[in-house]
């Protein structure tokens, strides 16, 4: 079942079964910031975590709906990039559960939001934040967790926006293998 996300755009919860389009979508979100690098092992994440537990809705444009109008659990194996064909998403929520570290609470985690860059600047991924929130809100969700890359200042400045904070600042230091 699909319903209007903003005036010419759907929204429609994804199917178990479009795993390979998720693995897509992942792909093409860390290849737009990081063009030079290999993202094979993202098929692993999705592999581990993507589950009746863990919602993933698609946006497709209004009166071109893919997957969903065919039939549940249809893959639309056509599906290349650019994403601009008929029938093809273009773009996806997928949504997890974290637990909230200082007092140990489910919360829903975004895993990832991206809009293919042809529908940018239209208020999607505003409006699908909104829908994220009311969603948690209905499940009794005191906060959103998620992660974004320093470097993606568009995203960063969405989240901002939207009144996201930041709670912690993760952390990595990259190990030489040689000893």
């Amino acid at each position: 079942m699909s319903e209007q996300l903003l005036p010419g755009y759907i929204i429609r919860r994804g199917s178990l079964l479009e795993r390979s389009l998720l693995l897509k979508f992942m792909q093409r979100t860390y290849q737009d910031l990081f063009p030079n690098e290999d993202f094979s092992h993202l098929e692993q994440t999705v592999k581990q975590y993507f589950s009746s537990d863990t919602p993933l809705w698609w946006v497709e444009e209004e009166g071109e709906q893919g997957a969903g109008s065919r039939g549940q659990g249809e893959i639309p194996l056509h599906v290349s990039f650019p994403m601009t064909n008929a029938h093809s998403p273009i773009a996806c929520l997928w949504v997890g559960n974290a637990i909230d570290q200082l007092h140990g609470n489910r919360h829903a985690h975004i895993f990832i939001l991206y809009v293919v860059p042809e529908h940018r600047r239209r208020g999607i991924g505003t409006a699908l934040m909104q829908y994220v929130e009311n969603w948690a809100i209905q499940r009794g969700d005191r906060q959103i967790g998620l992660q974004v890359f320093q470097s993606n200042k568009p995203a960063l400045n969405l989240y901002n926006q939207l009144g996201y904070q930041t709670q912690s600042i993760w952390m990595v230091k990259f190990l030489s293998a040689e000893k």
